[in-house]
């Protein structure tokens, strides 16, 4: 979808211009609270600020992404995905209207720490590992990721922790209910 999204607007203006954002859904906290269009925190989520933005996020979705949908199919993967967009959407979108420091915003990476938040509460319910992927070497990323984000200028670190947040929760409670149903399984 983000790449379809990214193309679609491509072929219309120039994704790295904030304003052209702006007009195809980009977050903006004035316009979500002031003129009420809430679907901003949904459809931000699918726009980038140019091809680099869209490609960092691209590949860190494939590479963790198909770990976590194995784990937890397809529908609890959409939904870790979704809901951690739209946390981090929502923690940003808090902040901006406390500070009044406001900024036009755009990108997967919050749904996309969400997906790092579930992994690893998975990875430490099985002994450090999901899949190919080891719980320290998510910890290490997300310490990389993290300190790019806080060491850069236009990264919107708070959509970042928030969709951790949720993902991490969201990992608890999806994964919790797909083993209980395992188990009982197992059991009969």
């Amino acid at each position: 979808m983000n790449v379809l999204v990214f193309f679609a607007l491509t072929l219309q203006g120039m994704t790295e211009d904030g304003t052209f954002l702006l007009e195809h859904g980009a977050m903006f906290v004035p316009k979500v609270v002031e003129d009420g269009e809430y679907y901003r925190l949904f459809t931000s989520m699918f726009l980038h600020f140019g091809f680099e933005h869209l490609m960092n996020n691209m590949v860190t979705l494939v590479l963790l992404g198909w770990n976590l949908e194995i784990e937890v199919g397809k529908i609890k993967f959409l939904l870790i995905y979704i809901l951690s967009g739209l946390g981090g959407n929502i923690l940003s979108a808090w902040y901006e209207v406390r500070t009044m420091d406001y900024t036009i915003s755009a990108g997967a990476s919050g749904a996309i720490y969400g997906i790092i938040g579930a992994l690893l509460y998975i990875a430490m319910r099985n002994r450090g590992r999901i899949g190919d992927i080891s719980g320290k070497g998510l910890v290490f990323m997300l310490i990389i990721s993290l300190y790019y984000g806080f060491t850069s200028s236009s990264v919107d670190n708070l959509a970042h922790i928030g969709g951790l947040a949720i993902g991490f929760v969201s990992g608890i409670l999806l994964y919790w209910k797909c083993n209980r149903k395992d188990s009982a399984f197992s059991k009969s």
